[in-house]
């Protein structure tokens, strides 16, 4: 029972908690991971697993086997990741933890170059709001986290960019128009000091609140319903790639005439920085960005 590929099969099925898509992973059939299943716990002496309609719970038993499993798991990980690193190729798990909006609007094209550059490497990607990601950074479960704001982080910290805020709308062409209007504030939830910044800026601005606002629980949401006119937003520059038509954006300002902006930092651990594919990425992003501002010109 000590073999890890054992522990690899009892760590799928924990995962998935169904015969069908366990065996649909492990590219085995279902009779016979179920007799792998019984031997294994034979040898344990105990039931792992109880089977119903719904699919498999754990048993006591099986709760403290499978936390053994993943402790070891991970620990098999973290010698292979360190042996890599010994090497001159880049290998092993990059683990990244990832502000949404990053993950979705700017990150896929960093991945890209990242994967095509690095075949060998593997990527684990968590995705969330920036608290989310501040706890998988401080919990050890990522190597790098990249988050929206200005953290309160004691490691290392580099800056990536920073973007600006726009009101955007299919109707209103100056700020002072929100006034005028009967349409309503689209907003998106968010757990940073994104929400906060806002109301600063308005209550600055017109020293008074929207007269109708609709919160939605995701920014691609927001997006849509701004684009198809159903009432207007603001929206940080990522989520706006120029392609957009018949939409308006106008630049906030703040009390010093500049530009209402957002940062993006890449967050980590001295230790993680030690390792090659954490090396190669942070590599990968400075050079990414720079031709970014190269073509920006």
């Amino acid at each position: 029972m000590s073999s890890i590929s054992e522990f690899q099969l009892l760590a799928v099925l924990a995962q998935e908690m169904n015969m069908r898509k366990a065996a649909e992973r492990l590219f085995v059939s279902q009779p016979a991971l179920s007799q792998r299943l019984q031997g294994i716990e034979k040898e344990w002496g105990t039931k792992l697993f109880v089977r119903s309609q719904k699919g498999l719970a754990l048993t006591p038993a099986g709760e403290h086997v499978i936390k053994f499993i993943n402790e070891t798991l991970q620990r098999e990980e973290e010698v292979r990741e360190a042996l890599h690193a010994l090497q001159n190729e880049v290998h092993g798990t990059l683990k990244i933890a990832v502000a949404s909006i990053v993950g979705q609007n700017w990150l896929p094209q960093v991945l890209k170059m990242f994967i095509q550059r690095y075949p060998q490497a593997k990527i684990s990607l968590i995705t969330g709001w920036s608290s989310e990601i501040l706890k998988a950074m401080y919990e050890d479960q990522v190597h790098i986290g990249i988050i929206r704001g200005t953290p309160d982080w004691k490691g290392v910290k580099i800056h990536l960019f920073k973007d600006s805020l726009y009101l955007v709308d299919t109707e209103i062409t100056k700020t002072e128009q929100i006034l005028e209007t009967d349409r309503p504030f689209i907003q998106f939830k968010s757990d940073s000091n994104y929400y906060q910044e806002i109301q600063d800026w308005w209550h600055r601005r017109f020293q008074s609140t929207p007269k109708r606002t609709v919160v939605v629980d995701q920014i691609e949401t927001c997006k849509q319903m701004t684009f198809n006119g159903i009432g207007y937003a603001i929206l940080p520059a990522i989520t706006l790639n120029g392609a957009e038509k018949n939409i308006f954006k106008i630049p906030l300002i703040d009390e010093n005439g500049e530009p209402l902006s957002r940062d993006t930092w890449l967050l980590g651990y001295e230790s993680a920085f030690e390792l090659k594919q954490v090396k190669a990425f942070v590599e990968l992003i400075k050079e990414f960005i720079a031709n970014e501002r190269k073509d920006a010109k």
